[in-house]
């Protein structure tokens, strides 16, 4: 155990104390291998990990000549790297939340082929009609609702699903007759 830490240590470059004022090069080579197996264990990639690093360096680059000393420049590069993790944690988790818009007027090929000349005109003529119309008759004669139920899906009034249905229907009848 004692000897696999020595090996880490030198392969981290900390061999012995620094001769001389600590440089950011003197960190890169003293801590960028331990900070990219912190990453690695948090983000589980390789080449996310040095990135993490490696922006966590860069961020010591434009905050130099603000910190006080060498250990604040180590535990701002620990700090940075865990945030920097984290966010790709975060990053990922809402790629993989992603649900793409769905397309309200896009239909199959298949569904298509099974309506008959007659359903696929309504249902043509329908896409051509506004949403609010559209919903309205869709709910009304698709889905049986009553008008309180429509007013109620839709958030309307019971006089505007009314008003909505009759003046959908007359530019439907219009949209097929032409």
């Amino acid at each position: 155990m004692q000897d696999t830490l020595t090996n880490l240590r030198i392969k981290d470059g900390v061999a012995g104390p620094p001769t001389g004022p600590l440089t950011l090069e003197d960190l890169y080579k003293q801590h960028r291998m331990r900070l990219v197996r912190l990453a690695l264990l948090l983000v589980d990639e390789p080449s996310t990990a040095e990135d993490v690093v490696q922006e966590a360096f860069a961020g010591l680059h434009r905050n130099w000549k603000g910190l006080r000393d060498a250990q604040a420049a180590v535990g701002y590069l620990r700090t940075a790297v865990v945030n920097g993790s984290r966010s790709v944690l975060r990053r990922r988790k809402t790629a993989r939340d992603y649900i793409p818009p769905h397309v309200a007027n896009a239909r199959s090929a298949e569904s298509l082929a099974m309506l008959t000349a007659e359903h696929q005109a309504v249902v043509k003529a329908l896409q051509q009609l506004p949403p609010r119309q559209r919903e309205v008759l869709v709910l009304r004669y698709y889905g049986d609702l009553s008008e309180a139920e429509i007013a109620e899906a839709t958030g309307i009034s019971k006089g505007t699903v009314k008003s909505t249905a009759s003046r959908a229907l007359d530019a439907l009848q219009k949209i097929m007759a032409g």
